[in-house]
């Protein structure tokens, strides 16, 4: 399976640590010495999940190696939607009357992208798909509560849009070697660690320490495991990019692996917790940075709960 082209939208606008003062009492200072998180993206009024969707695939049509009425899968994988019914992936359909392509809606929390890699994979192999379009939009400032002092300072909003095909269509093309995915509801808190209830409390993470032990823990565990499919060694990487959730947990997970934190790619810091597009929106800033044979691998960890990740190949 290859990338053939990526896209990627981040809103303009970003919210300071100091806007919490007020509104939930916690300190800026505080804020970064527990997430690492300094500012973070938020959407306008104008911009929703569809719109910011819209502009991840314009930002990955310049370098699309055919045209993208040849898609014949779209994905969109995520957890935040504008409309879980005529989903992000059937409106941008509309929009690029893409025919006789199949379409779909997917979400496992922060492991959403990479379980909707997972799926595109899995029509590749039984051969009813060749070219697909993987979306992961997340407005989460839509459904936080700024006045949460667990969590509403913690999100930010931004949209990926992924070219895959089953073959390769160019030199350019990045090759997915190894996908993996795996369900964790039964462990610590599960479903009850990070909740999105739209009508009751909006997203929430009521115990926040149970997520960052279990984060770390397992998105190693998921390293391991997608290693193990394809027989690279954590020293063959050129990057570690894992979701961005909070700094400590990739500063802890640096320490656990043994990898120096050069080796670790992030955006934390700028744009907050960007749920499941978090990962593949690095890889998008970073994309042209990569080297012909860099090996990178991608982990998350997503509440409910879940882990994945993804090796590639420049």
């Amino acid at each position: 399976m290859y990338i053939n082209a990526i896209g990627h939208y981040i809103p303009s606008k970003r919210v300071s640590n100091e806007y919490f003062k007020d509104i939930n009492g916690l300190d800026a200072d505080w804020i970064v010495q527990r997430t690492g998180i300094e500012t973070r993206s938020i959407c306008s009024e104008d911009d929703n999940v569809d719109t910011m969707a819209f502009e991840a695939v314009e930002n990955a049509l310049p370098r699309l190696p055919y045209s993208i009425k040849d898609v014949d899968l779209i994905v969109a994988a995520h957890y935040c939607a504008f409309d879980t019914v005529g989903t992000a992936a059937h409106r941008v359909q509309r929009k690029y009357d893409i025919e006789r392509a199949k379409v779909l809606y997917a979400s496992s929390a922060c492991s959403s992208f990479v379980n909707g890699l997972e799926i595109i994979e899995g029509y590749f192999a039984i051969g009813k798909a060749t070219r697909a379009l993987l979306i992961c939009s997340e407005q989460n400032s839509y459904f936080s509560t700024d006045s949460d002092p667990k969590a509403g300072h913690l999100w930010g909003d931004a949209a990926v849009a992924y070219f895959l095909s089953k073959d390769q269509e160019s030199e350019n093309d990045i090759e997915v070697i190894s996908v993996f995915t795996e369900g964790l509801g039964q462990i610590g808190k599960g479903p009850d660690g990070v909740r999105l209830r739209p009508k009751e409390e909006g997203i929430s993470m009521p115990d926040g320490r149970d997520v960052f032990m279990n984060a770390v823990k397992y998105m190693e565990y998921a390293l391991d495991k997608n290693l193990e499919n394809c027989g690279i060694k954590r020293e063959d990487h050129a990057y570690f990019i894992t979701h961005q959730a909070n700094m400590r947990i990739v500063k802890q997970l640096a320490r656990m692996m043994g990898m120096p934190m050069e080796k670790f790619l992030n955006n934390i810091q700028e744009l907050g917790n960007t749920g499941s597009a978090s990962a593949p929106l690095v890889l998008a800033q970073h994309q042209d940075d990569l080297k012909k044979g860099d090996i990178v691998s991608l982990m998350v960890f997503g509440g409910g709960y879940s882990c994945a990740a993804f090796t590639i190949k420049r």
